[in-house]
């Protein structure tokens, strides 16, 4: 699929080895089986989900498609959450960032890969998606640079980061060809894992799936095409606690004023900052994620 991944690149300015990345990780290459009725799926959703505000638009919107005759109503596949073909676009997505590839007229995700590749570089053009623009770097964070600094709200120019100590994984320089002017500082397991500056592109990537660390695999995948890579840095004895000990913690630091984005037991980068600041303010080892002590003095 080289030529059709390069012409994606070429009009919508997504690297081919992005564009690859997703398409891997939704369904692995379109070799995923996903059959459930679309249909079916989203009604029941709507209907007796645990979010069914979310989902009746997203009904609506398959029969939209439907209507327009885009797929048969026997075609229209989709995951267990009602998310469509290959690059697993929920309804409402299709309707606004799904496009013809091939020329044919017609939008065809499940089946037509012209057209799932460059659907998916659609969507991350029409999120933002800067050409030339790096997602980011494995980095080296000095003791010295908190990880509370952590998330897109506390970008800063990559010279203050270079002033800062940090230096890349392999202890080469930092330089505008590995995250761009701006870094945003990325630590999926604080101070017990490895750490990233990562670029405004980083974030489009979370706009197809919000975790962070589908976006890093995501990223990482895709530079593998120019070359083998591994992260460097350890990962510590992250895990060992459940869903509600995460809400748990979440919950008591919101009673604090902290911001931990949505107290749901996951723990995204507002919640390691929140844990971060709260471990700064009562002068403990800065770690910004929750290990054994954190749930023990917060649950």
């Amino acid at each position: 699929n080289r030529a059709i991944l390069d012409k994606v690149a070429r009009t919508t300015g997504v690297p081919a080895g992005i564009v690859l990345a997703v398409w891997g990780k939704e369904s692995a290459f379109g070799t995923a089986k996903i059959e459930k009725d679309a249909v079916r799926t989203l009604a029941t959703q709507a209907y007796m989900g645990s979010r069914r505000a979310e989902f009746f638009p997203e009904l609506v919107a398959a029969l939209v498609i439907l209507e327009e005759e885009h797929i048969s109503r026997a075609a229209m596949k989709s995951s267990w959450a009602g998310a469509l073909g290959q690059p697993q676009f929920m309804p409402t997505k299709f309707l606004s960032d799904a496009v013809d590839g091939n020329g044919d007229g017609r939008r065809d995700i499940w089946d037509t890969t012209s057209d799932v590749l460059a659907s998916i570089g659609h969507y991350l053009k029409s999120r933002g998606w800067k050409a030339g623009l790096p997602w980011g770097v494995e980095v080296r964070l000095p003791a010295s640079v908190s990880c509370s600094l952590e998330g897109p709200d506390q970008g800063q120019p990559l010279a203050a980061w270079v002033r800062a100590g940090v230096t890349r994984a392999d202890g080469k320089p930092l330089a505008l060809g590995d995250v761009g002017p701006t870094g945003h500082l990325l630590m999926p397991a604080g101070r017990m894992g490895p750490a990233f500056l990562v670029s405004d592109n980083f974030y489009v990537l979370k706009a197809y799936n919000e975790s962070d660390v589908y976006a890093l695999t995501i990223g990482m995948v895709g530079d593998r095409l120019s070359g083998p890579q591994s992260i460097r840095g350890d990962w510590g004895k992250v895990g060992g606690f459940s869903r509600g000990d995460v809400r748990a913690v979440q919950r008591r630091l919101e009673g604090m004023g902290h911001d931990v984005g949505t107290a749901d037991g996951l723990v995204g980068f507002r919640t390691r900052v929140a844990i971060g600041c709260w471990q700064e303010k009562n002068g403990l080892p800065v770690t910004c994620y929750p290990d054994k002590a954190v749930i023990s003095a917060l649950k």
